[in-house]
């Protein structure tokens, strides 16, 4: 047998060759002819779906089919944000020498990984903006790629290739390698790869190294323990007919109960009516429940029950099957979330700072004082000394507030906030020094005769003594909003 790995010498060399997908293959195929016309709407396209099932050979072989030149990078290559905007965004930016089109292609845009990656999905955004170069994003899980990302981009779904359509590649492959393949040894390697054309071309190719030709091979692989799609789940525990079944679909989803509960909530509506619908919200209530005392006992072998009421109980008391297509989305409520965590980072601060003061919880603050220190800070008086107090900033003081930021009346406050912070900043920094002045003149002996000292006393300040450990120094009183 040949050492080339047999998924490069058999990955296809145009569009037409790249196997199921049909529509998705059209669909890049339109998006392409685009560009050679002009720069269109959708400058950058998603290819999203499984492993192994032809996204990345379907960007190369379109850049094969249409003459363009292209430049790739991948999980192994730096991809922070100075990498990306020095390799891709340079290359998505410039003209080839030939003037035909080059393609740039991002695989794995959905792995993308903190301090590694840094920037990273910024830069991608900005370059998917700019790009003056078709460029092409290749992601296995859709969802992982942040919203604003997805929405500058054309997104094509790839989907898991057909067990039958596996079988006959396969059987081609070992036609042309006139290797010994039996029909069962080729099922049962389609059957294990579950879609995954390049794992299953893979375990052919193992199972026949070493093979003399004419010789039949032996399957030495297993089941691989892939991963289902949550859409595939939410098929399974929805519109499924077998609760078994169902809450099995569980095990192979990335998915923890916390999460998966959250999915069926969002989704439940759209295939359950009526009753069923009502019978469908009790099971996932009392899912809820057991999700619930988790929380609290950290006993997390009642996720088992918790499992078993929101996957095989929902479908079990479902009695009406709704038919035709159904596009089920990710929870509301996570987007919701992510709408409002900037300002609930700045409800957390402001109670954090109120608790402190106060010497209470961050919770006892946000439940109970936030609205209190609110009416204090619409008092034009005590406004600036409450925020000064507490050291806010504009976001906070607005939120207490119940305004806008940007209002005028929230810039006065901060502003005199500041200007109170300031001066006693100032008054902190003079009343130590004078207090390090008289006592370096003490310890000198150079002291003013009493005549001066005590026509100095009648003309000075008001002031209060400071108590060391050996003597009384009387320094210039302090006063500010501080000053207790």
């Amino acid at each position: 047998m040949t050492a080339i790995k047999w998924t490069e010498k058999y990955r296809p060399r145009t569009l037409n060759e790249v196997l199921g997908n049909g529509k998705a293959i059209s669909d890049l195929r339109s998006w392409a002819q685009s560009w050679e016309v002009g720069v269109p709407e959708k400058r950058a396209v998603i290819l999203y779906g499984p492993a192994g099932i032809g996204k990345t050979s379907a960007a190369l072989a379109l850049a094969r089919e249409l003459g363009w030149d292209q430049i790739e990078m991948n999980a192994s290559d730096d991809r922070t944000a100075r990498a990306i905007d020095k390799v891709a965004g340079s290359a998505s930016n410039m003209r080839t020498f030939s003037g035909k089109k080059r393609l740039v292609i991002l695989d794995e845009a959905d792995n993308l990984y903190g301090r590694v990656d840094r920037g990273g999905t910024a830069a991608m955004l900005k370059l998917v903006k700019s790009a003056k170069q078709p460029t092409v994003l290749i992601a296995n899980e859709y969802y992982n790629i942040s919203k604003p990302l997805r929405d500058a981009c054309l997104g094509i779904q790839f989907r898991s290739i057909r067990k039958s359509t596996v079988a006959s590649f396969l059987k081609s492959i070992c036609k042309a390698e006139a290797a010994g393949c039996t029909p069962e040894m080729i099922v049962e390697i389609a059957e294990n790869a579950g879609g995954d054309l390049r794992s299953a071309v893979n375990d052919l190719q193992a199972a026949l190294e070493g093979v003399e030709v004419g010789d039949v091979g032996e399957v030495v692989t297993g089941e691989r323990d892939s991963k289902s799609s949550i859409f595939e789940g939410l098929a399974r525990i929805l519109r499924g007919s077998n609760p078994s079944e169902a809450l099995r679909i569980t095990y192979s989803l990335d998915e923890s109960p916390e999460d998966l509960v959250h999915w069926i909530d969002e989704n439940l509506p759209l295939v359950y009516e009526k009753d069923d619908l009502v019978r469908g919200f009790d099971c996932l209530s009392r899912a809820d429940v057991f999700l619930g005392r988790v929380r609290r006992r950290q006993n997390y072998g009642l996720w088992r029950h918790a499992s078993f009421m929101m996957t095989a109980a929902v479908l079990a008391v479902r009695q009406k099957k709704r038919g035709g297509y159904i596009a089920f989305r990710p929870p509301s409520l996570w987007r919701r979330m992510g709408q409002t965590k900037a300002a609930r980072n700045i409800r957390d601060s402001a109670a954090l700072k109120i608790g402190r003061h106060c010497h209470v919880s961050s919770r006892v603050a946000r439940s109970e004082l936030m609205s209190f220190f609110g009416l204090l800070l619409k008092d034009k008086g005590l406004a600036p000394k409450v925020a000064a107090l507490l050291n806010l900033n504009q976001e906070e003081i607005a939120l207490l507030m119940g305004t806008k930021s940007t209002t005028k009346k929230v810039s006065r406050i901060f502003e005199g906030a500041q200007r109170l912070t300031e001066d006693e900043r100032i008054a902190d920094i003079e009343l130590g020094w004078g207090g390090f002045k008289s006592v370096g003149k003490k310890a000198s002996g150079d002291e003013p005769d009493g005549g001066e000292s005590s026509g100095k006393k009648e003309n000075s300040k008001p002031s209060r003594s400071v108590q060391t450990d050996n003597e009384t120094d009387v320094v210039a009183g302090q006063k500010s909003l501080f000053d207790f």
